[in-house]
């Protein structure tokens, strides 16, 4: 598979490939997000420090080399504002979009701007007819992304990875097609 640019963007954000260089801005990014991340996201706990932001990055750029993933820091105006991704794991013909955002840039689309950016790199890509968003059930804001830019509900299953404190267990999937 082809690798998506580096550097995407869509309205007023812009998306820019993490690199291992990023582990402070990482670590800051997620220690400022944590009460905002810690009902959604298993990995983000009082102890996520230097060392787990320099294992992200580091992984970012494993996963980029081996393309099993292409992860981003979103910015907004400018601003670091959360991270975002394509990850090849729902199978052939497919990409998985991931996304958070800082509290400070919620509700401003910065969210649904990164997966719109993100859908449009997918299928430039050779071989990709569609793209998926996952979220448990009950994180509506997640839901209302896929929603905004057109997917459509493919159904729901079983939480696929740890739950955080949040989940309910049941995962919603949405779904575009090239």
């Amino acid at each position: 598979m082809k690798v998506p640019p580096e550097y995407l963007s869509h309205a007023s954000v812009e998306l820019r490939r993490w690199r291992a260089a990023d582990a402070e801005l990482a670590g800051r990014l997620v220690r400022e997000s944590l009460e905002h991340l810690r009902p959604w996201m298993p990995w983000a706990t009082d102890s996520y420090g230097p060392a787990d932001a320099a294992d992200y990055v580091r992984r970012c750029e494993d996963s980029w080399a081996d393309g099993s993933a292409f992860q981003y820091l979103v910015l907004a105006g400018g601003q670091p504002a959360g991270s975002a991704g394509l990850m090849a794991r729902i199978g052939a013909g497919g990409l998985e979009i991931g996304y958070w955002v800082h509290p400070g840039f919620t509700g401003r689309g910065v969210a649904t701007a990164a997966a719109a950016a993100l859908t449009q790199a997918a299928f430039a890509l050779p071989g990709i007819d569609h793209v998926e968003i996952h979220h448990d059930a009950l994180n509506l804001a997640s839901g209302r992304v896929p929603a905004k830019l057109g997917f459509s509900p493919a159904g729901t299953g079983p939480a696929r990875f740890e739950l955080a404190p949040g989940d309910s267990g049941t995962t919603r999937v949405w779904r575009t097609s090239r």
